[in-house]
């Protein structure tokens, strides 16, 4: 199967809020434009929002009055779900278990009355794409977690969706095979060029899969970007400490130096304040001799994790820091090192009063 697979449906949710009948408000009146073709993940924990939104763009719950979800500019807010050209792979995946795995992929153009010839060819790529080649007969049973995965990708696309909707799809298997099967999947949504909606808790599948990222936080929108924005440049203290490890940093603002206790911090901004939040990732922290160091402070303690060595240090901030180093560098609990930042990678964070 080639890309030509159509390349989905642009997708405009407009206005789309959701309050259940007790009176839970589990979406807070969200609009969001998702272009033809893009990968669009919605992350946060649980809770937020997201499988809502998800839910309502798939017609199995209505938004509340006002709300409207349009396929290429066409309102389907009223329309039923078998009626939305969607394909959908859940958490728990919902194969038939009666069935092979060559009959749960055709099923749904088995239902459209597809020829069976069309129909079987239509499955013998999709087998090829997903690497299941030799499994076609199998019982799902019989299938790792892995291989039903696959299946119940296949079997979502089958149909030539205008619009893939994934639920946590890979949240029901081992970490190692998690982290295997994302980056396949990655090569697949690339290779279908169909628009998807992901959700996910993980900030890492967010971070391979997402053309741009949608942070939920209480049942609204925190921050739309790319991964890379959502990463370098978040728009407050929730979204940075959500993704990835992030050093909070509360501090005076002098001559566009932060006034820690370990030393000086040059800041890109000029930034208005005599006080500031900013964030500071571990892997942007450098290791130097303390002497001369605009920062320095001692090391608490030292993890070795392979392709680098995370350290604690106490006395340069407010609270400790979380350095990053090279797994080269000769460092042991006790040490004072000295910590150099570019000031590009400082980035100043709105005060808690003014999140809204």
């Amino acid at each position: 199967m080639s890309a030509q697979a159509g390349h989905g449906a642009a997708v405009r949710i407009e206005a789309c809020g959701k309050t259940f009948a007790d009176g839970t408000r589990a979406l807070e009146p969200a609009t969001l434009d998702i272009a033809r073709g893009e990968t669009l993940v919605l992350l946060g924990p649980s809770g937020c929002g997201k499988t809502t939104m998800l839910r309502i763009i798939a017609g199995l719950e209505l938004p509340d009055a006002g709300g409207k979800v349009l396929f290429d500019g066409k309102d389907m807010t009223p329309v039923p779900i078998e009626r939305r050209n969607v394909g959908m792979v859940f958490q728990s995946y919902a194969l038939f278990p009666n069935m092979s795995v060559a009959d749960n992929i055709g099923y749904g153009l088995k239902i459209r009355g597809v020829a069976e010839k069309e129909r079987g060819a239509r499955v013998a790529e999709l087998v090829a794409l997903t690497n299941i080649s030799g499994l076609e007969n199998r019982r799902i049973d019989q299938l790792s977690g892995g291989q039903r995965q696959r299946v119940a990708l296949a079997r979502a696309v089958a149909i030539r969706p205008g619009i893939l909707l994934l639920d946590e799809p890979l949240t029901a298997l081992d970490a190692a095979l998690r982290d295997r099967l994302r980056s396949e999947l990655n090569r697949l949504l690339r290779a279908l060029g169909i628009t998807t909606i992901y959700v996910t808790h993980d900030q890492s599948e967010a971070m391979e899969l997402g053309d741009r990222v949608v942070v939920m936080q209480k049942g609204s929108i925190a921050q739309i970007g790319t991964p890379r924005d959502i990463y370098f440049a978040p728009k407050s203290r929730f979204v940075a400490e959500f993704i990835g490890a992030a050093n909070i940093v509360e501090a005076a603002v002098e001559n566009r130096h932060l006034v820690l206790p370990g030393g000086r911090q040059p800041i890109a901004h000029d930034a208005n304040v005599s006080a500031a939040i900013a964030m500071i990732r571990p892997e942007t922290i450098g290791v130097v001799k303390s002497g001369g160091a605009p920062l320095s402070g001692i090391v608490d303690s030292v993890s070795f994790i392979g392709d680098r060595q995370r350290l604690v240090v106490s006395g340069a901030s407010n609270k400790s820091l979380t350095v990053d180093a090279p797994n080269t560098i000769q460092v042991k609990s006790g040490d004072r090192i000295g910590l150099s930042i570019s000031s590009d990678a400082v980035r100043l964070l709105p005060s808690e009063d003014s999140e809204s």
